[in-house]
């Protein structure tokens, strides 16, 4: 008998270990199907560079006749695969290089004939990987960045001390500043004062980064290092009870091991030092409505993660950090977008479903709930020890929980998808937003909350974008309110004209989404604040 027994045991984990082993393939299994998927969905995603060498061709075609110049174009590497999203996003940006190195760059046929130079004129698009990014670079033949043209158009605006001479470096960034340029005259391709900015903010906005090399006499390049795809980003994976999110890793800012006493501290005033500055603090599992504090007893060594976005911070009390993941992002639909927080969606090479989300973000709409939880689960624990006592139960004392500064930010415009869609924009980036769709409704806006910065339209009902900003001049209480104006109206005159009444920043539509989110951050920084105020 005692054999048998021996023997059905050794069956029983004989079967057990299949059973695991087969469990094991099949997840394997699994995780090299998902991974597949994801390959195959970047492939689907990837083309040629070539796609727009016809509609480059043309530019630079049409910008020779209008200068009157020789220039021809070569494409070199073209046959390098980018992301569709990124080829066409930064479309426009390539087009307008080409124009700057035909109408800035090259020189007349007469010029370069006494320089010793071919007559006609020579761009090349040079393109090549480097790591997981792809390097796009416009280089012409022409005569450089003309330096001490730039300081002359530098002091007229005032961006240069008439007594101090310009650097290389200097030169260089001055090209990017809003509103720069060295045209005699206006024209179609030169002279408006809009063009490298809009094409530096693009870049930054996917990601990448903008390199600038002049040579006097010999040409100009502008280095475009860009991301292969933006369908994968890096996720830090947090878990919080048995919840595990991802959080883009460029928010994450700090993670930091802390001690028992800390941990309370922080729970305690509901904000963590960091730096100068008390960040707001949270349980990530409350902000997430999750669970109201962690299963774990604080020990010696607890996890908390210091997350930015915009200009904002808040700590998360978190269980654990899984690591550092490259997933391929699923865009949300148009229901899931309207939850704060969510940033993405992804599926991990196990095959779980992970939800990306902005902490930030999350805070400024779910913060005081979290906290609510947060002090019923401290207060929790000592109620049970004052009843086994036979001590009559008190709530446990905490000090009054520090509010998150969070800018508000008014946005008025008549029509509700630009409203919308500015709202959803600004959310991501972790900011309040109020809404109104006129000016008059704006004033009762205004009255109820002061907000960081005003975005205005200019044609509504009721009362328009210059009569607001005239009457917030007018008021005492708000002459330090910046107001930025966003509109189709891109005329001098109305530029001028907004000047007058006091506007900060005139935009024309369309603009780009990461120079709004720039002016913003400046407008919403603790300096500007207290300036305004």
């Amino acid at each position: 008998m005692m054999a048998e027994s021996v023997n059905d045991v050794a069956t029983v984990q004989r079967t057990l270990q299949k059973t695991v082993q087969a469990t094991e393939d099949d997840l394997s299994v699994q995780a090299r199907q998902t991974r597949e998927l994801q390959r195959g969905l970047l492939r689907t995603r990837m083309v040629e560079f070539e796609g727009i060498s016809d509609r480059l061709y043309r530019v630079v075609r049409q910008a020779s006749k209008d200068t009157g110049k020789q220039v021809r174009l070569d494409i070199v590497g073209g046959s390098i695969e980018m992301d569709r999203g990124v080829l066409d996003r930064m479309t426009p940006a390539f087009e307008h290089l080409l124009r700057n190195c035909v109408a800035h760059g090259i020189e007349s046929a007469a010029v370069r004939e006494k320089a010793g130079k071919d007559a006609s004129g020579l761009i090349v698009i040079d393109l090549h990987h480097e790591g997981n990014d792809v390097s796009v670079s416009f280089r012409d033949d022409g005569a450089g960045l003309d330096n001490k043209r730039i300081a002359e158009r530098a002091r007229v605006l005032g961006l240069l001390e008439h007594d101090k001479e310009l650097s290389a470096e200097e030169a260089t960034e001055l090209i990017f500043k809003p509103g720069f340029s060295t045209a005699g005259q206006v024209s179609e391709l030169a002279g408006r004062g809009i063009g490298m900015d809009v094409v530096r903010a693009q870049i930054a906005a996917l990601g990448g980064r903008i390199e600038t090399h002049s040579n006097p006499g010999q040409g100009t390049t502008f280095k475009l290092v860009l991301p292969l795809t933006t369908a994968v980003t890096h996720v830090v994976m947090l878990r919080a009870g048995e919840v595990s999110i991802g959080v883009p890793s460029n928010l994450v800012e700090l993670v930091q091991r802390v001690g028992g006493t800390d941990l309370e501290a922080a729970y305690l005033h509901n904000s963590h030092p960091f730096g100068s500055e008390q960040v707001p603090f949270y349980w990530a599992g409350a902000l997430l409505q999750a669970s109201t504090r962690s299963e774990h007893a604080a020990a010696r060594n607890n996890t908390i993660v210091v997350v930015r976005s915009a200009a904002q911070r808040v700590a998360l009390h978190v269980d654990e950090v899984l690591g550092n993941q490259e997933v391929v992002v699923k865009n949300l639909g148009p229901q899931l977008a309207r939850l704060p927080g969510l940033a993405g969606i992804s599926v991990l090479a196990s095959g779980a479903v992970a939800l990306i989300y902005n902490p930030v973000a999350l805070a400024s709409v779910h913060g005081e709930q979290a906290r609510e939880r947060q002090a019923a689960a401290l207060a929790a624990p000592a109620h049970g020890a004052a009843a086994e006592h036979g001590a009559p139960q008190q709530p446990l004392p905490t000090l009054a929980p520090v509010a998150p500064q969070v800018p508000l930010v008014l946005v008025v415009d008549d029509s509700i998808t630009v409203r919308r869609v500015t709202q959803r924009l600004l959310q991501r980036e972790g900011y309040r937003v109020s809404l109104a769709a006129d000016g008059l409704q704006a004033l009762e806006r205004l009255q109820q909350e002061r907000p960081a910065v005003v975005l205005s339209d200019i044609e509504m009902p009721r009362m328009d974008g210059f009569d607001l900003a005239r009457n917030i001049r007018a008021d005492d209480s708000m002459t330090g309110l910046p107001i930025i104006m966003i509109t189709s109206r891109i005329a001098e005159k109305h530029r001028e004209y907004a000047r007058t009444l006091g506007v900060n920043h005139y935009l024309g539509k369309p603009y780009s989404e990461e120079e709004l989110l720039r002016l913003v951050r400046a407008y919403t920084s603790e300096p500007a604040a207290l300036a305004a105020a």
